[in-house]
């Protein structure tokens, strides 16, 4: 007989567990039975929960795309400029608990399952959304009409940085990250008129 509220603590487990494995893996090139044994339970019981492995990674991304959403909420709430959203905006992209080995490798085969997978493709795009949203939010009053062109440079250059960090070795450094980001942004508004 099931333990009655397991299944909350056991998703979250195999959710973990999944991004510990493609992190370690770099592809999602990894067993639900791997995953399933790092997360102390059985590949059956990892099955009955997701029923498939794109399963339980669309249901990774959703978790990571809820953890990203929540940090940008909070740190947004304690802005008061544009200046300062926009840099909570990319400190928040680029922070401890997104931008870290094995979440930059879920990223990496998140981007490529949405070529082939139609609900990874709508997370993608939701993201990808919101993302552009909040830059053109932020830039507007500092950029007028070079908002829409700026939000989706500075995009392209987030996504750009974790592709760099994947592809690299070690982890990551969100400092310098948001560093590069920051330099290229105080370069393209110097001289902007409003």
């Amino acid at each position: 007989m099931p333990k009655l509220g397991m299944e909350p603590i056991r998703r979250d487990a195999l959710i973990k567990a999944a991004i510990v494995e493609i992190g370690a893996q770099g592809s999602l090139d990894v067993s639900v039975s791997r995953i399933a044994k790092r997360a102390g339970m059985s590949a059956a019981l990892a099955h009955h929960y997701f029923g498939s492995k794109d399963a339980m990674f669309l249901a990774t991304m959703r978790h990571l795309l809820a953890v990203y959403g929540a940090e940008i909420r909070g740190a947004l709430l304690a802005c008061d400029t544009a200046e300062a959203r926009l840099r909570a905006i990319v400190r928040v992209s680029f922070s401890g608990s997104n931008f870290r080995r094995e979440v930059v490798a879920s990223w990496l085969n998140f981007y490529v399952m949405a070529q082939r997978n139609d609900e990874a493709a709508r997370l993608l795009r939701v993201y990808q959304a919101r993302l552009r949203s909040n830059l053109r939010h932020a830039l507007r009053p500092l950029m007028g009409a070079r908002a829409r062109e700026m939000a989706e440079a500075m995009a392209a250059m987030i996504d750009g940085l974790y592709l760099r960090e994947a592809l690299g070795t070690g982890q990551p450094d969100g400092a310098r990250a948001v560093a590069q980001v920051q330099v290229w942004v105080d370069a393209a508004m110097t001289g902007v008129e409003q």
